[in-house]
């Protein structure tokens, strides 16, 4: 019994360091822009088009918040976020290789001094502001920013700017289940894109409007990577 109590005792004690190891782990730019290899290929081409589920847009993702990256690239790796491409690329990631690549792209394409854009939420259509108004609890805009650029956790993406067939393609991936290959797990994103609240239609259209506004989402050209700073 003794010794299965000091086996036990052995393994939180890993376990607790694994986790505190983990929650250490600092991503540097500077090394990040030495791993980008498997993501210029479609992230650092200007109107890169992917073709799985649907034909659409990659994501812009040169400034986007190191925070979310980090947190899609791990679901990606665990499976939260199902997408074979994607897979593939995250489960050859380390934890710091995470960390490393999200720190780079969230300072990419940004100058010195530049301040997160301030720009008024452009009007919504009434058509949009009825589709936004659907929502009782306002979770878009309480989530994501009144403007849909100023998220109120590091683990909600910036919308505002993104491709608006990859909006599109996302906000559906949320409805999907039990398929091995498509879908991503997340409560309040389901609840909110399921059919009976919106149509497809409906979603593409907040999807072109939250497009339409101004962000700080860019593509950044893949000659340019190639003169980072080391």
């Amino acid at each position: 019994m003794n010794k299965l109590l000091t086996t036990m005792f052995a393994l939180a004690v890993a376990c607790v360091t694994v986790s505190a190891q983990a929650q250490q782990v600092t991503g540097k730019a500077q090394d990040g822009a030495k791993k980008v290899q498997m993501c210029v290929g479609c992230h650092g081409i200007i109107g890169y088009q992917a073709s799985f589920p649907e034909i659409h847009k990659v994501p812009m993702i040169a400034g986007q918040s190191a925070t979310y990256i980090s947190a899609a690239l791990t679901a990606y790796k665990g499976g939260d976020r199902k997408h074979p491409t994607m897979r593939a690329i995250a489960d050859t990631l380390t934890e710091q290789d995470i960390a490393d690549l999200s720190a780079y792209y969230s300072q990419l394409g940004i100058k010195e001094g530049d301040a997160p854009a301030a720009t008024p939420a452009k009007a919504a259509s009434e058509n949009v502001q009825a589709l936004i108004a659907r929502d009782k609890d306002n979770s878009c805009t309480k989530c994501h920013g009144a403007n849909f650029n100023t998220p109120n956790d590091g683990t909600v993406p910036k919308l505002a700017g993104q491709h608006a067939d990859y909006l599109f393609v996302a906000l559906k991936s949320y409805r999907v289940k039990n398929n091995p290959h498509l879908g991503r797990s997340n409560a309040v994103m389901a609840a909110q894109v399921e059919p009976k609240k919106f149509t497809n239609a409906e979603l593409k259209t907040l999807a072109t409007y939250i497009s339409s506004l101004p962000g700080e989402l860019k593509v950044v050209p893949e000659s340019r990577l190639h003169h980072a700073p080391q």
